[in-house]
């Protein structure tokens, strides 16, 4: 039996003819090219019948790119099967996975769609959650703001987040939190030192490397979706690590959508094991 083709890595969007899924479209065209990178729109055809209508929805997506007129290889393509499972298989050769938070069978926005949830939990790469309007992500510059914490994943969350903000030009925000009782506003600020101290030890090494970095450790006591939500609209992108399973709860759950709506706030869950 021969050897497997190679497929080189791409940036994957998953299309289901929605708008959210558009929006990803146009989302990761900036990931494909600041990576140079090709971009791969992927449509599913679960039966037979639905073939048409995916090639439909995958040219349509495809034309929103090209009128974008960015220089980006560009694949356009429908696969069979159930949607999850394949594009988790899908996301083995890819370097990241992009897809819209609602599709078309979920227009509740206080719902984030079962595909989306899969492949946060199971996909092969980091994976892309886009929200927001119609607009190109580099007509809408803010923050990328990346939320540690304690899990071995931390250095490759962060170095992850700065990747970002140099592709993107953006300032990055790097959040630690802590949870306590603590209730005297002396104590309270002594804590935010502390995680502001700890927070810098692990930003000298990005500082020295890219002075021109406009990084800024920013310590909150209780939920880093505070913080998000009061800044949310300064924020373009939230790279969380995929073993920080309460922030991601928090971020794709009821409080993050309400918190988020509107805004064009996307989130990147990365797992230092599913790198490529």
């Amino acid at each position: 039996m021969g050897a497997m083709p190679f497929t080189p890595p791409s940036i994957i969007v998953g299309i289901d003819g929605s708008r959210a899924a558009v929006r990803a479209a146009l989302w990761a065209v900036d990931e494909a090219v600041g990576r140079n990178l090709p971009l791969r729109l992927v449509a599913v055809a679960e039966a037979p019948g639905d073939r048409a209508g995916a090639e439909t929805s995958a040219h349509a997506a495809a034309a929103a790119v090209e009128a974008a007129g960015r220089p980006v290889q560009l694949k356009a393509e429908v696969i069979s099967g159930a949607p999850t499972p394949a594009l988790l298989e899908s996301s083995r050769s890819a370097a990241m996975i992009c897809v819209g938070d609602v599709g078309l069978k979920h227009f509740d926005h206080n719902r984030f769609g079962s595909t989306a949830s899969a492949l946060v939990a199971s996909a092969h790469c980091p994976v892309a959650v886009v929200r927001g309007g119609d607009r190109p992500p580099s007509a809408s510059p803010g923050w990328v703001i990346v939320e540690l914490d304690q899990t071995p994943d931390a250095a490759a969350v962060l170095q992850f987040a700065v990747e970002e903000a140099r592709m993107r030009e953006a300032p990055l925000r790097v959040v630690g939190t802590w949870q306590s009782d603590e209730r005297d506003s002396h104590t309270v600020a002594e804590s935010g030192r502390m995680v502001r101290a700890q927070l810098d030890r692990r930003l000298e090494q990005w500082k020295h490397r890219y002075p021109d970095l406009d990084v800024v450790p920013v310590a909150v006591h209780g939920s880093g979706l505070r913080y998000l939500a009061d800044n949310a609209a300064s924020t373009q992108l939230v790279v969380i690590g995929a073993r920080n399973t309460a922030g991601i709860v928090e971020l794709l759950g009821p409080p993050g959508l309400a918190a988020l709506r509107d805004t064009d706030c996307s989130v990147l869950v990365v797992d230092r094991q599913r790198l490529l």
